[in-house]
Parts: structure tokens; C-alpha cells; sequence
């Protein structure tokens, strides 16, 4: 009877809520969550957790000592991956980061190189920015591959201690000189060697890049990169 009396009140629930796909807007069945599964087979994956020398790692080449970077999806302007972004970062929908943490979980935990990371810690939000969206779009992004990985989310360790102008439109140099002195770091009570560093969309790797920087001055020697999306 409760069991029915649940599934009537999720049905009602349903009617006037409907669940629809972060990506594309449509209908969602039960057994589908926050995308349906011809977005999920549409989506453009990158693929780059399987090549050390993939294009958004070479971004780095000569700039960072990192152990590797990758991205689970490739960011195309006006399409499923760029709706999933907008739903993620100005609509309110942290879940969207949390399936695709999960998603590119079950990807990585199949590659070695990735089995021995001790800490997953996503680029931090300025407190400002934090209290208006409510939620740090990286760390839910982390905390979905967290859950498949069994890696534990470090979030106070790095964090901002500026607020910067937007980065929009900045070249590579004029991004990385933006970032400059924004990130601070805590030195971990254990000490971590080998940690993934974790962003929404990466574009010319400036942040991430800064971030780095700063783990790496704490004592952490083995970085790798990993973001939700590659703008190339």
C-alpha cells in the first residue's frame, strides 16, 4: 500500500514537474537520469583518458609537469554538450555534473594510470560566486567521479583568494597573467602525491594551469587533469 501511495505521488509528482534531459529538453523514461540515452550515445567523446599525448595535453607540454590531462567531452557552441554546461553553471541543475562525473568515472577506473590517485580536488569558486550559484560546478562534477572511483573529494585545500575580471576572450598569456596570485592552497594534515585536478570547461588550460602551480608548491608532485569538457 505505501509502495503504491509513493509511486501515485511520483506519478503526480511527474505531471506537473516532468523530467527532461539536461541536454536535448526531452521527456525522460524511468529508466533513464538527467540525459536521455540518444544524447548519451550522441555525445562527442573525447576519448583522451586513453592517449598520454592527446591535444589538450600537449596544451601543457613546456609549460607544467603534469602526469597527464584529459577531458571526457569535446565543447562545440550550440550544441548537446554546451546545453548541458548552461544547465549546469546558470540553471540550477548540479546533478548534470554529478552524471557526468559518474560517466567519466566508469571510463577511468578502467585505466591503470589512473588507480593510484589519492585525492580528487575541483578548481574552487570565489566565495561570491560560490553563495550565488549555491554550489561549486567542478566539485560536483567531482564528486560523481568520486562516487565511482572511491577517491575522496578534497575541497578546502585549494581555493580562491581573488576575484579576477572575466577571462572571456583572453588570449593564453593575458589568462594566465589574470590568474596570477588568485588560487591559494592549504598543505593537507596527510601528505597526497598523486592527486586529479578537476575543471567544468577547459579552454586554453590557464587555470588549471595556475592551480597547479600552487598544489605543486605545497609538496604535490604527481598532477593530473581532468575536466567535464575540451574546448579546442
Amino acid at each position: 500500500m505505501l509502495a503504491s501511495i509513493k509511486q501515485y505521488l511520483k506519478d503526480f509528482d511527474a505531471l506537473f514537474f516532468p523530467r527532461v534531459c539536461q541536454s536535448c529538453g526531452r521527456s525522460l523514461v524511468k529508466t533513464e537520469s538527467c540525459f536521455c540515452t540518444i544524447c548519451i550515445y550522441q555525445l562527442p567523446y573525447t576519448k583522451y583518458h586513453l592517449d598520454q599525448n592527446n591535444k589538450l595535453a600537449k596544451q601543457f607540454w613546456g609549460r607544467l609537469d603534469i602526469a597527464s590531462a584529459a577531458a571526457f567531452l569535446y565543447f562545440n557552441k550550440a550544441g548537446k554538450v554546451q546545453n548541458m554546461m548552461h544547465q549546469l553553471k546558470y540553471n540550477n541543475q548540479p546533478q548534470v555534473g554529478v552524471e557526468l562525473g559518474k560517466m567519466y568515472g566508469k571510463e577511468l577506473v578502467k585505466e591503470f594510470h589512473y588507480n593510484n590517485i589519492e585525492a580528487i580536488i575541483p578548481v574552487p569558486l570565489h566565495p561570491k560566486k560560490f553563495k550565488k550559484r549555491g554550489y561549486n560546478q567542478s566539485e560536483q562534477f567531482a564528486i560523481g567521479l568520486s562516487e565511482i572511483m572511491k577517491i575522496p573529494v578534497y575541497n578546502q585545500i585549494l581555493y580562491r583568494d581573488l576575484e579576477k575580471e572575466s577571462q572571456t576572450g583572453k588570449s593564453r598569456t593575458l589568462r594566465f597573467d589574470n590568474m596570477e596570485a588568485v588560487f591559494k592552497a592549504e598543505k593537507p594534515n596527510l601528505a597526497l602525491n598523486n592527486i586529479l585536478l578537476v575543471d567544468d570547461t577547459i579552454t586554453t588550460g590557464a587555470t588549471l594551469e595556475s592551480c597547479a602551480l600552487v598544489l605543486q608548491s605545497i609538496g604535490i608532485k604527481k598532477i593530473n587533469i581532468v575536466g567535464i569538457a575540451f574546448t579546442e
